[in-house]
């Protein structure tokens, strides 16, 4: 009689421990370490972006949201304006974008301190920013004498600002000459396109004049005459605000439509 011995099993090897931890759990860390990581590099980068602000810009954008009076204007009157314009601020979604931003930002705010500190300039320019840059938009009454390219007081003013900022900033800019229907500068300047033309070309030959070390291959005059109104030509009222000059202040590697339009 035969007698079958059992069959011999293997031992399985032991398991490591937290093996199975491992397998589940192993890699959720490195995701909230990530996420710390991009919460402190926030904090960081807003720190920076405050301190880069000039503590009477900071005084300005605290007497906007109180509604404190500066240099005689309060923000909610420059605000009702007609040419100015809340500016848009998308959310950053990179370093690069939140500096774009953060220069933007302290761009238009020394461009409002100078609308609000010029009482001719509060009811006849505006600002705006997008994507891509900042707009100041100045009516051409408080710019130039009538029918000619002759820069007033105030127009001194705004392109030493203007000046200023290119000195300060490494941006280009676009000065875009609008005219009205009922513009013209005599046989000099016969139509609203050579008068919105020249008066572009004056404006960057004053800047270029301010500061030499201003390379003429950062600014560019572009000439609109009547054909780009912000307001139907339908009162004389809305006639006045076409006649316009804008000072649109872009980064070097934006060369869009979006900059001559």
């Amino acid at each position: 009689m035969t007698v079958e011995k059992p069959a011999l099993q293997r031992p399985s090897p032991p398991s490591k421990p937290g093996r199975r931890n491992q397998n589940f759990h192993g890699g959720s860390w490195k995701v909230a370490y990530a996420d710390f990581v991009t919460a402190m590099m926030a904090f960081f980068l807003l720190m920076w972006i405050l301190n880069m602000v000039p503590p009477e810009q900071k005084a300005i954008i605290s007497g906007m949201f109180q509604g404190k009076e500066h240099g005689g204007a309060t923000a909610a009157a420059l605000s009702a304006t007609p040419f100015v314009t809340p500016s848009v601020s998308p959310d950053a979604k990179s370093p690069e974008q939140a500096r774009d931003q953060a220069t933007n930002a302290s761009i238009a705010l020394k461009l409002r301190q100078m609308v609000m500190d010029d009482p001719m300039l509060q009811t006849s320019s505006g600002i705006s920013s997008d994507d891509v840059g900042v707009l100041l938009r100045v009516n051409n009454d408080a710019m130039f004498a009538s029918g000619s390219t002759a820069l007033t007081r105030e127009a001194k003013k705004v392109l030493d600002n203007v000046t200023d900022i290119l000195a300060d900033y490494n941006l280009y800019l676009v000065v875009r000459g609008h005219a009205g229907i009922d513009e013209s500068g005599g046989q000099k300047f016969p139509g609203s396109w050579e008068l919105a033309g020249s008066r572009a070309a004056t404006a960057v030959q004053y800047i270029l004049a301010k500061d030499p070390r201003i390379l003429p291959s950062r600014l560019r005059a572009v000439a609109y005459g009547d054909s780009r109104p912000i307001m139907p030509d339908t009162t004389p009222e809305n006639i006045s605000k076409n006649r316009r000059t804008e000072f649109y202040f872009h980064r070097p590697e934006v060369m869009s439509h979006q900059v001559v339009y």
